[in-house]
């Protein structure tokens, strides 16, 4: 598309540079697209920045520190043991600057105009979509793009009658940058983003309560993931309350009450500090998307397989269009959004079963497919294999053998339906099961496949073993 006049004109324009929006910014301008991109924070979005890197480096530092506290099972003896919390959250905000370098990197080598603003999308004119850039209500130019990617991601949820002060009732951006590190803390909600700060302040000697309004937590894992997953935590001093309704919280300088409802029953319990962790919105706001006639579910923008809206020529991907919100999903979305700029005769889009889910607590919990119960739910005859970790070698040399491995097929045609870990490492033993549904592989090929030894993987080859009555080692 040639420039007209001194428009700043351009095949593509990406607004929001988080791993949905970035990923796709690269595919477009790989694909021979002048391609732009417009972030008014941070290249990276929350994923790279708030979420999902830095929260890793917080993990592995207090893993590092368990095994530390746990090093006399190794026949290692440490004493004075401790850690610097200013430390810890700084190598967490250095990991996360020096990856949002890498993306500013990846820009410039794909040659991708960046520019860091807010943006808006205006009706379409001259067959361009107008897109007005500024900080606050200030414009400060415009772009004109043959097609739009909306990329803006989601922000924390919050709850109605409660206010986040920064302090005692905090989201997730503050809990990853604590100043001091409290005695006791209460976490309202139980899916990824709470087990995992669950487990991160657990393993740095903090009392933690998990507050879950559902009847187990992680609810969107296997129920039999999830009950193991309890008594995992439990057994390393979590409390936990389940069908708990969040009545009120009140802060104070000396920490928060929060009044809980529990089988009609309402009690108090009280910390030092709460964390938020409710789930996310989509920003949706102030992106042209009302004026448009967008359609949305939900707070959600809508689309078809391949990330476009109702309105021809502007795609969404990534958290603002539903669940499953997660980055690598957002990614592959925003690669498939670019492709099908380039080349409309080209569909692919994503099954959702096929988006592997991790939460990266300790133990692990990593998971892709059907769940025992809505392969049930959808009509299949089933068989289900299971292999518990403490009869692998692997991890009871690792001093990590708690946890099992589930696996879900289909009894007339061996399809593999879903599979469910929880365990040292699963999440990056789950893509194996990803690749083995993409391929359409059934048991008969996985129970062929030679896992090496002494391998975690080898948990995997037993769990298919065992679904088919051929277990070995168990």
């Amino acid at each position: 598309m040639a420039n007209q006049s001194d428009k700043k004109t351009y095949d593509v324009v990406v607004i929001g540079g988080g791993p949905g929006g970035y990923v796709a910014a690269i595919r477009a301008s790989q694909l021979g697209l002048k391609t732009a991109i417009v972030e008014r924070e941070n290249l990276g979005g929350v994923c790279l920045n708030w979420g999902c890197i830095p929260t890793k480096a917080l993990l592995r530092a207090a893993e590092i520190y368990h095994l530390a506290e746990t090093a006399d099972r190794f026949g290692i003896t440490m004493e004075k043991l401790s850690f610097d919390l200013a430390s810890v959250v700084k190598r967490s905000r250095d990991v996360a600057a020096t990856l949002s370098g890498g993306i500013s990197h990846l820009m410039k080598k794909n040659k991708i105009d960046v520019f860091m603003a807010s943006a808006s999308v205006l009706p379409k004119t001259d067959k361009l979509w107008p897109i007005a850039l500024g900080k606050a209500d200030t414009t400060d130019e415009t772009l004109y793009a043959g097609k739009v990617i909306l990329a803006t991601g989601a922000r924390a949820r919050e709850l109605p009658s409660i206010t986040p002060d920064g302090e005692n009732i905090v989201t997730y951006r503050d809990a990853m940058t604590p100043k001091t590190m409290p005695a006791s803390l209460i976490i309202i909600g139980s899916g990824a983003i709470g087990i995992e700060f669950a487990s991160f302040y657990a393993d740095m000697r903090v009392a933690v309560t998990v507050v879950e309004a559902a009847d187990r937590i992680m609810p969107v894992e296997d129920a039999e993931i999830s009950d193991m997953a309890e008594k995992l935590f439990t057994a390393r001093g979590i409390k936990i309350h389940k069908k708990a309704m969040l009545d009120s919280a009140a802060a104070s300088k000396s920490g928060v009450e929060a009044s809980i409802t529990i089988d009609g029953k309402a009690q108090t319990i009280s910390a030092d500090r709460m964390i938020l962790a409710v789930g996310i919105v989509a920003n949706i706001e102030d992106i042209g998307i009302k004026d448009l006639g967008i359609t949305l579910d939900r707070g959600h923008v809508v689309t078809n397989a391949v990330g476009e809206t109702n309105i021809a020529g502007i795609y969404a991907i990534g958290d603002m269009t539903g669940a499953p919100w997660l980055a690598h999903k957002a990614s592959h979305e925003g690669i498939i959004a670019a492709e099908h700029i380039k080349d409309s005769s080209d569909h692919h889009g994503i099954n959702p079963l096929d988006v592997p889910g991790c939460t990266y607590c300790r133990p692990q919990v990593a998971s892709v497919g059907y769940t025992e119960q809505a392969a049930l739910d959808a009509g299949y005859d089933i068989r289900v294999g299971r292999f518990p970790f403490r009869g692998n070698g692997k991890a009871i040399a690792l001093g990590d053998d708690d946890g099992m491995i589930k696996t879900i097929f289909d009894k007339k045609t061996g399809e593999l339906l879903g599979a469910h870990m929880i365990g040292a490492e699963v999440t990056e033993l789950i893509q194996g099961y990803v690749i083995a549904r993409q391929c359409e592989a059934t048991e008969a090929e996985l129970m062929q496949a030679i896992f090496p030894h002494p391998t975690l993987s080898e948990a995997m080859h037993e769990s298919v073993l065992d679904a088919f009555d051929k277990v070995i080692h168990f």
